[in-house]
């Protein structure tokens, strides 16, 4: 019995064998331009560095070398690649409506739109005297100024620590003059001139928008209406332009009191200063 297994089990061997004998040879490349791929290194730059990368063109051919030591191993490939972060991953709500993200959740994992809201915050005016109940100086509501407010930066300009505006240290180099000509001599601005060697440029510079000026005031202060230890040279107590226009007269431009922290509008051909300032959103 033993040997009568032993012949039937050899001759199924054979028989399997014939049965799938024959042509052994891969089937031929691809042609099809679709077959076109990214490399491996290209995966791994992408993860790395965020490049695009660009697919292989045309048929796919053998290697006719070695890969070379430049290739990525799947290993170095994952170690690149981004991992879920239930703790610190941030989701649609954290990120600002509209932006792109990569949300690393396990809920919100890949690409993500922000759809957060960010207001504008409101700085305190820097009233700190109340003059009734529940007034400005009572509650002092808005954002708590930087500390320090002000930063000089040694290049004849200042920087706002609340705002992240950079405004001309010395006010006193421009006298005063129209509205145009305030729009103008801000715009010209350039390092070399007003104690500037900050590298600027004319065109850099510009004249302040009411809101931006008015960013400054200390509402606690009068002549100037500044915040106290302020570093600005030559400051007068008097009306700056703003490059605002009124929107009851047209000839009427927006100015500040620097002496007694008033808002108004005035004949764009009367003379008054200005408080050149650049950057801003």
């Amino acid at each position: 019995m033993k040997k009568h297994f032993t012949i039937t089990f050899t001759l199924y061997v054979i028989f399997i064998t014939l049965s799938f004998a024959g042509n052994i040879d891969s089937p031929a490349p691809p042609t099809d331009p679709a077959s076109a791929m990214y490399k491996l290194e290209d995966v791994y730059n992408r993860f790395d560095t965020g490049a695009a990368g660009s697919k292989r063109t045309g048929a796919f051919t053998e290697p006719s070398v070695a890969p070379s030591s430049t290739g990525r191993t799947l290993d170095e490939i994952m170690n690149k690649a981004p991992y879920s972060d239930n703790t610190n991953g941030a989701i649609e709500s954290d990120v600002q409506a509209g932006k792109t993200f990569w949300g690393l959740t396990t809920q919100k994992w890949g690409l993500q739109t922000g759809k957060a809201w960010n207001p504008a915050p409101v700085e305190k005016t820097g009233q700190t005297t109340s003059y009734a109940s529940a007034d400005d100086g009572a509650t002092q509501k808005g954002v708590t100024w930087a500390n320090p407010r002000f930063t000089d930066n040694g290049n004849g300009t200042v920087t706002d620590n609340n705002t992240g505006l950079i405004w001309l240290k010395n006010i006193s180099c421009f006298g005063a003059m129209t509205w145009g000509q305030g729009v103008s001599s801000c715009n010209n601005l350039f390092s070399g001139s007003c104690g500037l060697t900050d590298g600027s440029q004319a065109g850099d510079w510009r004249l302040p928008n009411i809101k931006e000026l008015e960013s400054l005031i200390d509402y606690g202060r009068t002549n100037p209406a500044l915040p106290n230890g302020h570093p600005f040279v030559g400051v007068q107590s008097d009306k700056y332009w703003t490059s605002t226009t009124g929107t009851a007269n047209t000839e009427f431009g927006c100015v500040i009191n620097m002496g007694v922290t008033a808002s108004s509008a005035y004949a764009k051909t009367d003379s008054y200063y200005i408080f050149p300032i650049r950057g801003g959103q």
